[in-house]
């Protein structure tokens, strides 16, 4: 770590649970983060600037005008654009020195292996069930540690899972039944549910990179949001399940 880093990370590396040993940590690091949307931006814009070394990105879409009711890492002028290369621009003017490598087209199932074995950890960032069932298929295939995040309406919800821990997988909660369900273009979000629960992914991996995944592995935290409430339930290891269970 040279000096330009130690003053840029000053307040992060004074605290006694990072330092300088858990600040090195995170600037060698790698994330894949999948989704540039509503949770993928404020994810994506604290793990850069707290320093994550590098930062993968993958997001299709093209920014729209409704998106920027949520999507704060977007503006007004990058309508059209796509998502994965005006998020690259945006990280860029948040901190140079963070690595962004941006993927704008649709990963098939081998090609996410291919980046997640790159990755020390992915952030599910996704708005649907088939690509969340395949970001942890591909995560306990390779042994990646996942932090996935959702949100719709007033509400969100949270969770880590740490493959090889003993600890559960995505699909020890969700099963294949629930690819069908509801989205935010269908039921609405407000705005500052998915910077909450953005923001948590961001905090969650931290703690999981600087060597703490006990704090968050198999825990499931709910949000409500009107409520102003926080649950947390453990998500117990289904000795059945079809992604998990065998490995």
């Amino acid at each position: 770590m040279n000096k330009k880093q130690q003053s840029r990370y000053a307040r992060q590396i004074r605290l006694n649970k990072i330092g300088e040993a858990g600040q090195q940590k995170l600037l060698d690091a790698t994330v894949l983060i999948i989704g540039m949307g509503g949770l993928g931006s404020p994810a994506t814009m604290y793990l850069a600037a707290a320093g994550v070394g590098r930062i993968i990105i993958s997001d299709f879409d093209r920014v729209e005008d409704s998106n920027l009711q949520r999507q704060i890492i977007h503006s007004t002028k990058d309508i059209g654009e796509l998502k994965a290369l005006s998020a690259k621009r945006r990280l860029a003017e948040i901190n140079p020195d963070c690595e962004v490598t941006a993927i704008d087209w649709q990963l098939d199932e081998s090609e996410l292996e291919t980046y997640a074995t790159q990755a020390d950890l992915v952030l599910d960032c996704s708005d649907n069930f088939p690509t969340r069932f395949m970001i942890n298929r591909v995560c306990v295939k390779t042994g990646t540690s996942l932090v996935s995040g959702a949100a719709i309406r007033m509400e969100g919800q949270i969770a880590s899972y740490i493959p090889n821990s003993g600890g559960p997988c995505y699909q020890c909660l969700y099963k294949q039944a629930f690819e069908n369900t509801e989205t935010c273009e269908m039921e609405g979000v407000l705005s500052p549910i998915v910077g909450v629960i953005g923001t948590m992914q961001a905090l969650q991996a931290i703690l999981i990179l600087i060597g703490e995944p006990d704090k968050v592995n198999g825990k499931l935290m709910l949000f409500d949001g009107f409520a102003m409430e926080w649950q947390t339930v453990r998500v117990p290891k289904n000795g059945n399940c079809t992604v998990c269970s065998q490995r």
